[in-house]
């Protein structure tokens, strides 16, 4: 901090402050009484003005002009940017409400004027001016930028009791009822299932016997069931023969949600918790589900476990229950989106597995295809079918034959059993029953070639969907195989990525000139601003063009823009700008179809701007405005189109 802190004319600070939030709400009196208290000092570029868990906030600060990070360290050492920040934004009003040290570090990126409002005056406002605290909790509740957020947030919410926010207000670390218990690599499997029974516990780790700290691998009980007593394997035999090596960790830091998610997308159910470098204990899925009455994980398990294939029809429609849950305990709209991926992925490999055994295994490898927002893991409430098979090449006529009449089988069941499970039919007849979306390898190579080689304008929509698909059952190594090879031809084609480009380009914010927002003039969505299309397809479309012009693998959106970051084709503050952006819109959007669900209307993108808070508003704007950035971005690397 500068040395010392210099006064400003009243005048000058009554014009600054009324023209930000929540400042502009105050009378004149009000204003002018608060501006004689406020200070201005300068920070030049690199200046670090808070440390988490240190520096304890004696002002508000507001700032002027210039920007800011804001940031945390993780166990690692690693930082984890949060956001930027620029003038009218403030720094310091969390720690002071709730009277901690800083939430978070705090350096300025660039030379830095701010004005300094003292914590007591800051206070005095917060409780005499109910509009004016409403406002910063709101923005804490909106912009969750730690747990500690989600905990003011579940203060201001109806709920069913306090353990239902315990999945994201609590960390790993707070839950581990020991220390972990651990086993020689060289005992026995008797001396190993002995501890266990003796400690009461489902899981032991094991260490090198030459450094008790060096962790080579753990078992559960489900190895003794499976390995030992199901296999038949000799008691006396080494742990070692049965011990899975490669030990899945969480750290202490991450919150409970943050591990649950893993444990269902990996399919374990023992997590070790790491705090820097050590293993400091052992997390189950058994603990977490403590925590919740209603669990996710008790709805992935029950649908795993499942043998008829009906039913599974009332068990997805429980997903939207589930996604309510979360969205009102706090949840992040980018965490809402993986478990509802999960939990969609669970059924469809639920769903095909059982129809495989119907149906016989199948004449050659195959692989059923997510597409679209399936693909990218971007579905909300209940999305419409994109699906596609690929499949190995027949080697000749009759089992090419066989292989069409297998797959043409197969396709139909399990596209009607998706609609009795809630998944309606695509309008578009994307869909694995299609013949033409239901082929051998050769022929998607040569869609794509076909796509990339001479693009028509009318084939362009087959890019939004088709090109995002994943793997969702079956051998995912000819999906591996087939985004490799799309890599290959589109690093090829740079005319194909500039139509690309223009096109993601032609997507403009839906801000006019004066920053308001443009909705439909009339129709059945008049005054209603498509947030899907509009809002959140530009950050889409700009990550899959620089993906496919960088191969980038991934299909996420907001992965595509993390790996583009780390590799240096986007700057870290664009990342986190567009980070930030995206998520705040998707989580306008989920909460806008929540409300439809309460109102027992169908769930659409169309919100309408004149309901939103002035913070929703403003935070939407900032998130449209940049759009434009990313347009930029795009300009410069196609600049000769």
């Amino acid at each position: 901090m500068s040395a010392d802190i210099h006064s400003v004319a009243p005048e000058v600070v009554v014009e600054f402050l009324s023209g930000i939030m929540p400042f502009d709400e105050l009378d004149d009196e009000v204003l002018h009484e608060v501006a004689r208290h406020v200070r201005v000092d300068f920070f030049p570029k690199g200046t670090r003005l808070f440390t988490a868990g240190v520096t304890d906030p004696t002002h508000l600060y507001l700032i002027q002009r210039g920007g800011v990070k804001s940031f945390l360290t993780d166990d690692e050492g690693e930082v984890t940017l949060k956001d930027y920040r620029g003038e009218g934004s403030y720094i310091g009003a969390l720690p002071i409400i709730r009277g901690t040290k800083a939430n978070l570090d705090i350096e300025m990126v660039e030379d830095t004027f701010c004005f300094l409002l003292p914590r007591e005056v800051f206070l005095d406002l917060i409780n005499r001016q109910p509009g004016f605290a409403q406002y910063y909790l709101k923005s804490f509740s909106e912009k969750i930028v730690n747990t500690a957020y989600t905990e003011l947030r579940r203060h201001r919410m109806t709920r069913r009791g306090d353990e239902e926010m315990y999945l994201f207000t609590m960390q790993v670390g707070d839950i581990i009822k020991a220390t972990p218990r651990k086993i020689a690599s060289n005992a026995s499997i008797q001396e190993s299932a002995r501890a266990m029974a003796d400690y009461r516990i489902g899981s032991l780790l094991i260490y090198d016997p030459a450094d008790d700290e060096n962790i080579v691998g753990i078992i559960t009980d489900r190895d003794l069931r499976n390995k030992v007593i199901a296999a038949g394997l000799d008691y006396k035999e080494s742990v070692s023969r049965i011990m899975t090596i490669d030990v899945a960790t969480v750290l202490s830091k991450s919150t409970c949600f943050d591990a649950l998610l893993k444990m269902m997308s990996t399919g374990i159910h023992h997590l070790a918790v790491e705090r820097k470098g050590r293993i400091i204990g052992i997390v189950t899925s058994h603990d977490i589900m403590l925590l919740q009455g209603t669990s996710p994980y008790s709805l992935f398990k029950e649908i795993g476990k499942q043998r008829r294939i009906q039913g599974l029809y009332p068990l997805s429609q429980k997903i939207p229950d589930i996604i309510r849950n979360l969205i009102k305990e706090g949840a992040k709209a980018g965490n809402i989106a993986r478990m509802i991926s999960l939990l969609n992925d669970q059924i469809l490999e639920r769903m095909l597995t059982l129809l495989e055994e119907e149906l016989g295994p199948p004449p050659v490898d195959y692989c059923w295809l997510l597409l679209g927002s399936e693909g990218r893991r971007e579905q909300t409430f209940k999305t419409d079918q994109d699906n596609a098979i690929i499949y190995v090449d027949p080697k000749d006529d009759a089992e090419a034959k066989v292989a069409h009449e297998y797959f043409s089988t197969f396709a139909d069941k399990a596209i009607d059993h998706l609609v009795n499970c809630g998944y309606p039919l695509c309008p578009g007849e994307i869909m694995a029953r299609n013949p033409k979306w239901c082929q051998p390898v050769s022929v998607w190579k040569d869609y794509f070639a076909n796509w990339i080689g001479t693009p028509d304008p009318e084939e362009l929509l087959h890019v939004t969907i088709f090109f995002d698909f994943r793997s969702g059952f079956g051998k995912s190594a000819l999906a591996d195989d087939l985004r490799k090879y799309l890599n290959e031809l589109s690093s090829r084609q740079e005319i194909y990525l500039l139509h690309l480009a223009r096109e993601c380009m032609g997507v403009r914010a839906p801000l006019s000139f004066f920053k308001s927002f443009i909705v439909n003039k009339d129709g059945e969505h008049r005054n209603k601003l498509d947030i899907k299309t509009k809002g959140l397809t530009p950050f889409v479309n700009f990550a899959r063009v620089l993906a496919l012009k960088y191969g980038v693998r991934e299909t996420n959106t907001l992965s595509r823009l993390h790996v583009l970051s780390e590799e240096g084709h986007i700057s870290e503050e664009l990342w986190a700008s567009a980070h930030e952006a995206y998520e705040m819109q998707m989580q306008l959007r989920l909460l806008h179809q929540l409300a439809q669900i309460e109102e027992g209307t169908l769930p659409d993108n169309y919100i309408d701007p004149a309901q939103l808070s002035d913070l929703e508003k403003k935070m939407l704007k900032e998130s449209f405005e940049v759009v434009e950035r990313l347009h930029g971005v795009l300009k410069t690397l196609f600049a000769a189109g």
